[in-house]
């Protein structure tokens, strides 16, 4: 913590900066009511919990985090999240799942204290974007179709994403038409609102709408169900009750990956919006700000949170300059919590529904899938095969586990797939065979007209060089070599690292090229490929190591040039 000053946004304020500030709050808290509800319903509690979770959120991130725009508060990807891991602890208690969610919040809050603490910020990078691109393609389309039963008014079926599309199509003869009319246009308001007049707080306005059809229309007592109740006030602090220290322990794994997926899209938002206005942060200081936000959600008896892409983005585009436009929201939500709460017990259920999927429609971006899938050439193909769209089924793995079994084990399953293309692709890297242009020495496969010396074969291998590919680029090289091979080289300037086992198999690759009165050089090993070389002489002892590939083939009679056509690749 030695150097993470408080309120670090607020240091070197300027009065200039206080309209905008005070703007982009109001405008934010206009976007953040009607969200923070519609997130709650998706936790499965009481709506009323969103905004409980929002006010401690917002200041102590205020307080620890780095970002200046970021706005933190109850999420879609950690609201779904929390309801999958308290289900099937709470066994259809309400009370208990109500105390389990706000306990979830505060082993998140444990947990991402604790590794911000020990500066554990890097993990972000084990998740690529490809695969939280299709985690979240995979949670919004499973979000959306779980909140269509509210939009239509027919009864939710539970189980994965197929299962409820199942389900709704099942049940759509029951459909209650008023819950679809409001529903339905609730959901145009903010899409059309979002197109043509982005300036005006759609949700809000959404919502406003709801409530008034239901007080004119009385629509409830026709069958369409409306929130209910929402407790006024402010929420008491302290620790849930009716849980025992187990119940603590048995979240804190779980809260794991609550905090890996709140933190991914976090920082993702952070880091965007600092850019635009060129200033840095710092990923440990939000993975404690992060913490120190969810911590103080659960005590005020909240969900779990985390750091908003489309809030963030809401705050910016209005002007924010620093952390007081999320303070501001924080004060105006205290002013919902004691005064406007009665305001919201006749919204429609269906307009809930309609401002959630609207938030999270966007998130369904299948143009980024297909621009994933395009990456891809023939040389890569020829390549790594399958593996040459690592990024693509990363993506996809991800996408379809959130559907098929859940959102953690979604996200699992990706990272999983992007690692297991990662060694693949590591374990076959290219080994290319190179000729000569001058001071050049270039890949004969990307530069065809290029002669070669039937008597020299200089290859190149595009990795470093360890346990898993050591194998692999030994019989690689053994198969370029010909009857008339006198000489290999090992370009290593592409190699930035060497192993034991791969120092070993330099070894043996040398006695194996002797049998066939093949000699084996290296030349120009840089960096970690010469030092560890160098630690591991008594494996390579016997391998001479050149600096340029001129100087390793210098004491060769006159050249004898290749005549025979050159045969492809067999693995093309």
């Amino acid at each position: 913590m030695t150097g993470w000053p408080v309120f670090q946004s607020l240091q070197g304020y300027q009065t200039r900066w206080l309209r905008p500030d005070l703007i982009a709050g109001l405008t934010v808290w206009a976007v953040m009511v009607p969200e923070a509800l519609a997130y709650a319903s998706i936790a499965g509690v009481p709506p009323v919990i969103g905004l409980y979770a929002a006010l401690p959120a917002l200041v102590l991130y205020a307080l620890a985090g780095s970002s200046r725009h970021l706005i933190v508060g109850p999420m879609s990807a950690t609201a779904a999240l929390s309801a999958a891991i308290i289900t099937p602890l709470a066994a259809g208690d309400t009370d208990r799942y109500i105390a389990l969610t706000t306990a979830l919040a505060i082993a998140t809050g444990l947990v991402g204290l604790l590794a911000g603490l020990i500066r554990l910020g890097f993990v972000a990078s084990f998740i690529s974007e490809p695969v939280l691109k299709g985690f979240i393609v995979g949670l919004a389309l499973t979000i959306i179709i779980g909140q269509v039963p509210k939009l239509l008014g027919i009864h939710k079926h539970e189980g994965n994403f197929f299962r409820q599309a199942w389900g709704v199509l099942t049940h759509l003869g029951e459909t209650n038409w008023r819950a679809a009319l409001v529903g339905l246009l609730s959901l145009a308001v903010v899409l059309g609102l979002r197109r043509w007049l982005p300036l005006v707080p759609g949700s809000l306005l959404a919502v406003l709408l709801g409530i008034l059809a239901v007080r004119v229309l009385h629509l409830d007592e026709h069958g369409v169900a409306i929130v209910g109740h929402i407790d006024s006030g402010l929420p008491s602090v302290g620790l849930p009750g009716g849980l025992e220290l187990h119940d603590y322990l048995d979240l804190l794994g779980p809260a794991v990956g609550v905090v890996l997926i709140g933190f991914a899209e976090g920082l993702g938002a952070a880091k965007t919006y600092a850019a635009k206005a060129g200033y840095t942060v710092d990923a440990n200081r939000e993975l404690f700000g992060l913490g120190a936000a969810n911590l103080g959600a659960g005590l005020a008896s909240g969900m779990v949170v985390n750091g908003s892409l489309s809030k963030t983005a809401v705050n910016g585009s209005a002007g924010a300059k620093t952390q007081l436009s999320g303070l501001t929201v924080a004060v105006l939500t205290v002013v919902t919590l004691l005064f406007l709460t009665g305001l919201f017990e006749k919204l429609p259920e269906a307009t809930l529904a309609g401002v959630v999927i609207a938030a999270v429609i966007e998130l369904v971006d299948i143009s980024a899938l297909r621009g994933l899938y395009r990456v891809w050439t023939e040389r890569l193909g020829s390549i790594y095969g399958r593996a040459a769209r690592a990024d693509f089924l990363g993506a996809i793995g991800a996408m379809a586990g959130v559907l098929l079994f859940d959102t953690l084990p979604g996200l699992l399953i990706g990272i999983g797939i992007s690692m297991l293309l990662l060694v693949y692709r590591a374990s076959q890297p290219h080994v290319a065979q190179l000729a000569q242009q001058g001071t050049l020495w270039l890949d004969v496969e990307r530069h065809p007209d290029l002669p070669l010396r039937a008597d020299v074969l200089v290859v190149r291998v595009e990795s470093g060089l360890f346990f898993a590919n050591a194998d692999y680029v030994r019989e690689r090289i053994e198969h370029l070599c010909t009857d008339r091979t006198r000489l290999v080289v090992l370009d290593a300037e592409t190699s930035p690292s060497v192993d034991v086992t791969a120092a070993a198999m330099l070894n043996a690759l040398r006695d194996s090229l002797a049998h066939r009165r093949i000699d084996f050089r290296i030349a120009r090993s840089i960096g970690q490929f010469s030092d560890e070389l160098t630690s591991a002489r008594a494996s390579t002892d016997g391998v001479p190591v050149y600096p340029t590939i001129s100087a390793a083939t210098a004491d060769l009679p006159a050249p004898v040039t290749e005549s025979e056509p050159r045969k492809r690749d067999p693995r093309g």
